[in-house]
């Protein structure tokens, strides 16, 4: 019988204030997994930890600008004291500018990979050697639609995102013979403060409906299965795979 339940393992899930970080954190926590949310803004993450301590789950709040690869050693060995090493690591923190090519900055364009590419594989790094002392770990990258197709106003965004599709193989290559397995989920149009934008648009809301096999957006609870088989027991023999969840948008 497979293995679905996260007991006694620690998660830390980045991008925990908001949108899919804060449901993954959640779905993880009801699995039994003890979870380290981290983001920049402290309130957001305190009232998750609320949520999960009042649903009988284990949940500590880490506030931290991801931004600054500098911080991300020290992140990480903070992330280890209030459960112990993390077991899986869930990179959901993410920015999207919807800029014109035209418009794409310097800044915008490094802020967007630093963020979106860069600090996904820094902050696992620096996780990976105690998971290998353990000889078992979880990473899971958000990847996007963008990760396979191209979007209006979502060059840089969608180059970070094609990234994520090639880290996530890569990090499965060089760390899954240690037992630390990698994978990635690439969701469809959800609510979230990313896509804000979107849901803005009623036209281009049902217009993306449609476009799916199964004819709605997502909603968050769509997020829960995927992310716990994938964190878990499970799914050990599921590497470097990027995972649609979009209710078939990319089947059409």
């Amino acid at each position: 019988m497979a293995d679905f339940s996260l007991k006694g393992k620690v998660a830390m899930v980045t991008g925990a204030t908001s949108g899919i970080g804060r449901r993954q954190a959640l779905a993880l926590a009801q699995a039994g997994a003890a979870v380290v949310l981290t983001g920049r803004r402290e309130a957001q993450l305190q009232q998750a930890v609320t949520d999960i301590e009042a649903d009988g789950g284990r949940a500590a709040a880490l506030p931290a600008d991801l931004g600054d690869r500098a911080e991300l050693p020290g992140l990480a060995k903070r992330a280890a004291l209030p459960f112990g090493p993390i077991d899986i690591l869930i990179n959901a923190a993410g920015v999207n500018f919807r800029q014109a090519v035209e418009e794409i900055t310097l800044e915008s364009w490094d802020r967007t990979l630093n963020l979106n590419l860069a600090v996904p594989f820094f902050l696992a790094r620096e996780l990976v050697p105690g998971m290998k002392e353990k000889g078992w770990g979880r990473i899971l990258n958000i990847a996007s639609l963008q990760s396979s197709r191209a979007f209006p106003n979502g060059l840089a965004y969608g180059a970070s995102k094609g990234g994520i599709a090639q880290l996530t193989r890569a990090m499965a290559e060089a760390w899954s013979r240690h037992g630390i397995i990698c994978n990635a989920i690439a969701p469809g149009f959800f609510p979230t403060e990313l896509t804000a934008p979107v849901y803005e648009n009623p036209e281009l809301l049902e217009k993306l409906a449609v476009q799916t096999t199964i004819g709605r957006n997502g909603v968050l609870p769509d997020l829960d299965g995927l992310t716990v088989f994938l964190a878990s027991p499970a799914s050990d023999y599921i590497a470097g795979q990027v995972i649609h969840l979009d209710g078939g948008f990319t089947a059409k």
